[in-house]
């Protein structure tokens, strides 16, 4: 069973004068403000190896993954980033293979390749706690000498001194602050790589050591190819990045990573003068298929919640009946985390991953991808916006009822495709882009209202049947029922307001302006 810790942590190393001396000066760290004492816990001798694919995958996303033995902490770590200074490290008990727990959450990243040894690291790691007054631990230092020694070639090895300081659970990150500002008066610098793997990695790749090169100033793709790729590799990498996110259960990511898949699938559609859809239109199946896949109980919860709020807001003596228990008795989740796992540890989601990698690294570019972005990129909005106009006209025109909710379910539709190819145009078009997909959201959000209201009323017209075939007083649901009728023909009523001010000319003038 693995669990997880959240690291919040800092890394330094000693100034050029410092390291010609060959010392890492720890300076008195009981002049940090809070701190009352720094006892010395004794020195740990640690042995770790370092795991990852043949062409270092995990390295380049800032991931580790490691078997360590010594200290009070041994056992299988795997490091995933969360922000600058933060990691969720995971833990497993210590044995020969890679735990399951860890292998899934790197699933998406390794896919099928060999994960293997790439680099040993021995640290001798001299140990300090940061207690305040009451003898409360505030953060740990530790002076680490390391030896790191590669085994994935014909790398050498290296070695050098750092310190690290881990703030406590629970603690307030300023107090890394100010425990730095002491550190950099006695010449301690930030360390310059992220990790002591990334130093590793360095220090021992084979061959001659690259000198450094100077930062060049990036510069901005100019075709439209470039721009949609660009936008494709934005969204395979979250892709990449919510699938272990989904197997933590962390909120959200199921959401997000179905967003991620809607929003490639969306692109694959919008830009087809770009791509070849002979290629992409497996492909935007695929992934429609994983979206589907993962969004059944999703969906399912997002309308238990809307219905859980309905019932709170009702006066209690308008609920009669069991309403309470009814939906709860429907609405229990059905292993949802297990079958999204299930789903995404299927040899149809890795293969989906691997063709997603093999379309960006060779992507089937069209002649007019070689076209600037400003002429190609408003005339795929464009055609998107004219998809969404037909069809909220028609909407508009079809009299209330069935018929209408279906054709205002295909507009929303198209008003997202619209404003996720507004959204991919922002980097070439702007803030002409910008304005045109905010516009565009409003109206896919007064639709998507309403398509959320369609579907809560088919679920009371089912709730109330089965409460009265059990006996039950339907009184409650019928009621609710009309309240969603209501909310229904308000955002009806919205619509043409909403959709006026986001088909005025100017808007799409301006895109083609740019």
């Amino acid at each position: 069973m693995a669990d997880t810790k959240r690291e919040i942590e800092r890394k330094y190393e000693a100034d050029a004068e410092a390291r010609a001396t060959g010392e890492t000066p720890l300076p008195d760290l009981t002049r940090v403000a809070g701190v009352s004492s720094v006892p010395d816990k004794g020195v740990a001798e640690l042995d770790a190896v370092y795991y990852d694919t043949h062409d270092l995958r995990l390295a380049a996303d800032s991931i580790t993954l490691r078997r360590r033995t010594g200290g009070d902490d041994a056992g299988w770590h795997l490091k995933l980033p969360v922000s600058p200074d933060v990691r969720d490290e995971i833990r497993a008990p210590l044995a020969d293979a890679i735990p399951r727990s860890l292998a899934g959450l790197i699933r998406s990243r390794t896919r099928d390749d060999l994960v293997v040894p790439v680099v040993r690291l021995l640290s001798s790691r001299d140990v300090r706690h940061l207690l305040d007054a009451r003898g409360e631990l505030l953060a740990e230092v530790s002076v680490d000498s390391v030896t790191a020694e590669r085994l994935d070639g014909d790398g050498g090895t290296a070695r050098w001194t750092e310190i690290e300081v881990e703030l406590a659970d629970g603690g307030d990150p300023a107090f890394l602050d100010a425990v730095e500002k002491r550190l950099r008066k006695a010449g301690v610098r930030r360390a310059s790589s992220a990790s002591k793997l990334a130093r590793a990695l360095a220090d021992t790749a084979p061959g001659p050591k690259p000198e450094k090169e100077k930062k060049q100033r990036k510069t901005a793709p100019d075709t439209a190819g470039d721009h949609v790729l660009a936008y494709l590799r934005e969204q395979v990498d979250a892709i990449v990045a919510y699938d272990p996110a989904v197997r933590r259960d962390l909120p959200d990511s199921v959401h997000q990573l179905r967003v991620a898949t809607r929003r490639l699938r969306s692109a694959l559609r919008t830009y087809k003068k770009v791509l070849d859809r002979t290629v992409t239109d497996p492909i935007a199946e695929e992934l429609k298929w994983l979206a589907g896949e993962l969004g059944v109980d999703r969906d399912h919860e997002v309308l238990n919640d809307r219905l859980q709020t309905r019932i709170a807001a009702l006066p209690r003596p308008l609920l009669l009946g069991p309403v309470r228990g009814r939906l709860r008795s429907v609405s229990r989740r059905t292993g949802s985390r297990r079958k999204s796992i299930a789903v995404l540890d299927s040899r149809r989601h890795l293969d989906l991953l691997t063709t997603l990698h093999a379309l960006l690294a060779d992507p089937p570019l069209l002649p007019a991808a070689a076209r600037p972005a400003a002429k190609l990129i408003p005339k795929a909005v464009l055609r998107d916006y004219a998809r969404l106009a037909a069809r909220v006209e028609h909407a508009l025109s079809v009299p209330p009822g069935h018929d209408r909710d279906l054709a205002m379910h295909e507009a929303r539709k198209a008003a997202k495709r619209a404003r996720y190819a507004a959204e991919a145009a922002c980097p070439a078009l702007g803030k002409p882009a910008k304005r045109f997909a905010k516009r565009m959201k409003a109206v896919q959000t007064v639709l998507g209202d309403h398509q959320d209201s369609v579907v809560a009323r088919d679920a009371l017209r089912n709730l109330a049947v089965q409460a009265h075939a059990a006996g039950e007083t339907a009184f409650t649901w019928g009621l609710m029922y009309g309240q969603e009728e209501a909310d229904a023909a308000a955002r009806e009523r919205e619509l043409p307001e909403v959709w006026e001010r986001a088909s005025r000319q100017e808007l799409r003038a301006d895109l083609r302006a740019v």
